[in-house]
């Protein structure tokens, strides 16, 4: 970083130009979503306790707790991985939790995989949200509720600051720059 410019994609790192998707507007989004469909209590599935990711999103969670009215649980950490998310369906449906906001979309596919093994159905007995909007979010059945970062958005925001400092451009300044993400909601999330 001090020969070379350099661009981190989706956490923060002082002293480094960091762009990063608005995560707590994302967690805010899907528990506004909950909310609405009348969960009164929402878990978050956490991933890898050393990701940056995860820390703001569970910060996120709690915050929102607070000014919607609900009750934050945690469960985890689990691997962000399909095995990862069949491994935490066990404690899901042994604590009976209705409503999850996972990591990632790998979990959270795992997640419904794992519990319809359990003889759980989503959205019917619990709701599911991931995060990512990964091609196979749309191809599971239901398709998966999910917070989607404009991934064109972050390549061509970081390509623009690499330019901007390679021309030498006095505004490419290390301030992190937040891009907006949006709820897409599929069939995963239903009503309490």
């Amino acid at each position: 970083a001090k020969t070379l410019p350099v661009v981190i994609l989706n956490r923060r790192v002082a002293g480094l130009h960091c762009i990063v998707p608005d995560m707590a507007h994302g967690v805010r989004r899907a528990a506004e979503h909950l909310v609405g469909l009348g969960h009164r209590s929402i878990t978050y599935l956490a991933g890898p306790e050393a990701s940056w990711a995860d820390g703001m999103r569970w910060r996120a969670i709690r915050d929102s707790a607070g000014e919607l009215g609900f009750t934050e649980h945690r469960v985890g950490p689990f691997a962000p991985t399909l095995q990862g998310g069949k491994a935490a369906a066990e404690v899901i449906a042994a604590r009976r939790l209705k409503a999850v906001v996972c990591f990632n979309d790998l979990m959270a596919i795992g997640l419904m995989q794992g519990l319809q093994e359990r003889g759980l159905k989503v959205p019917d007995n619990v709701s599911v949200i991931g995060f990512d909007n990964i091609f196979a979010s749309a191809l599971v059945t239901p398709g998966l509720t999910t917070v989607a970062a404009p991934l064109t958005m972050l390549g061509d925001s970081a390509v623009r600051w690499i330019t901007a400092t390679l021309t030498g451009n006095k505004g490419a300044d290390n301030v992190p720059v937040s891009v907006p993400v949006r709820l897409i909601v599929r069939g995963s999330t239903g009503p309490v």
